[in-house]
């Protein structure tokens, strides 16, 4: 089976990749080869740490998704956004190497990346 999470997160980081984050993408497969460590960085505060949040966004991405779409078909992606802001704010440290704008940037790409990564997924399987 094909996870959105990993596809969300790969595509994300496609995205996302810049002059200044040239290894994003390595940092993403990397992010995604620890996902199952209990411990999470404290903040993102390096290359790999910005691989760490595309993942942790994805991931959360994918559940929210996962939770609401057993109340509705299709949940909006203004409020799985939503949720996954309000989560990671209540779980997160503050991210001091992001400015807000680069934050959200990279929040709202991984989102829409998973999403789309998840009804692909789901086509597949009809």
């Amino acid at each position: 089976m094909t996870d959105p999470i990993e596809l969300g997160a790969r595509s994300a980081a496609q995205r996302l990749t810049t002059p200044h984050t040239p290894h994003l993408a390595t940092d993403v497969e990397a992010a995604l080869h620890a996902r199952q460590s209990t411990t999470r960085p404290d903040q993102y505060l390096d290359p790999i740490s910005l691989g760490a949040l595309i993942v942790s966004v994805a991931s959360l991405a994918w559940t929210v998704y996962s939770d609401l779409k057993k109340q509705t078909p299709t949940p909006h992606r203004d409020v799985i956004t939503r949720h996954v802001r309000i989560r990671l704010d209540e779980s997160e440290a503050p991210p001091h190497a992001l400015s807000s704008a680069d934050r959200d940037r990279y929040i709202d790409i991984t989102i829409e990346e998973t999403l789309s990564a998840a009804q692909d997924t789901a086509r597949g399987q009809e």
